[in-house]
């Protein structure tokens, strides 16, 4: 008896023609028996349409090629059911498969997606919308405003933007951050709220990271001066350096004494005073090498 699959796909998703892609997973699935029904995403109403598209096939997996947003709403549309998710990277931010460690090749991602054993990831909750990878508040979300409202994409439009943004980026924020434990005042350049522990550059933020621990880190940088920048590039983050504070807890609230930019998996969503921030543990199961 053959079995279900459902793939999902956003076809602008990391400026990449998907087409080649479409044919892999297509063969994949007719050479190992699966029934598969391909689903493009449109920007409209694709959260119903996938959970329709459940109800209607029961599929024992849900493949989804894109980057982080795409995997975010497949989750969100599958919240209530206990299905695993399988990841082909095929955006312009693919974070949670670099923290993942999935491979870079086509045939040994399908495998992983379509066949191997699964975790079971925290998601985190920031003012009721949920995050599942790397969310952040100052400026790197101007970052992703500038690169979200130009036209310029993939490595070269970061770039610019990330020129641009640094040089035209508002003062520092203070910001007091309430957790279980204690209320702290900082003033900061970025706080990232951090289910994991690497950007989608490959660039490791939060050393201690894990996405199944039912807690997440809050990472306060307190200057971005181009030394500090240079080290977080490269890969060595400065734990032991005074500008970088690093909270873990299940539950915490921040105010900032101004509105500031903010974004979460690589989404940006608006300026914020207030985030009311905590765990969701165990809450999808993603399919990992």
């Amino acid at each position: 008896m053959k079995k279900n699959i459902i793939f999902v796909v956003n076809p602008i998703s990391g400026d990449l023609d998907k087409t080649d892609l479409i044919e892999a997973v297509q063969e994949f699935a007719t050479t190992n028996h699966f029934d598969l029904e391909v689903y493009e995403t449109t920007g409209k109403s694709d959260l119903r349409q996938i959970q329709s598209l459940y109800d209607q096939y029961k599929p024992e997996r849900i493949i989804v090629a894109g980057g982080d947003g795409t995997i975010k709403m497949v989750a969100e549309a599958m919240e209530d059911q206990d299905i695993i998710i399988g990841i082909l990277p095929a955006g312009s931010a693919n974070g949670l498969s670099v923290d993942l460690s999935l491979p870079t090749t086509i045939e040994e991602n399908l495998k992983i997606a379509f066949l191997n054993h699964y975790i079971e990831m925290d998601m985190i909750c920031i003012n009721g919308k949920k995050s599942i990878h790397l969310s952040d508040i100052g400026i790197n979300a101007d970052l992703v405003k500038n690169y979200e409202q130009s036209n310029l994409r993939g490595i070269w439009g970061y770039a610019l933007q990330a020129y641009t943004t640094l040089v035209e980026s508002a003062a520092p924020f203070v910001a007091t951050i309430t957790t279980n434990k204690e209320t702290v005042e900082h003033t900061a350049r970025i706080i990232v709220i951090a289910n994991s522990q690497k950007y989608g550059t490959g660039v490791t933020i939060n050393p201690n990271g894990a996405m199944n621990d039912g807690r997440f880190e809050l990472v306060i940088l307190k200057s971005l001066d181009v030394l500090l920048l240079g080290k977080i590039i490269t890969g060595n983050m400065p734990l032991d350096s005074d500008d970088v504070v690093i909270i873990s807890t299940d539950k915490a609230t921040i105010k900032t004494d101004y509105p500031v930019n903010f974004q979460i998996d690589g989404e940006y969503c608006g300026a914020q005073t207030d985030l009311e921030i905590h765990i969701l543990h165990k809450q999808m199961k993603i399919a990992v090498p």
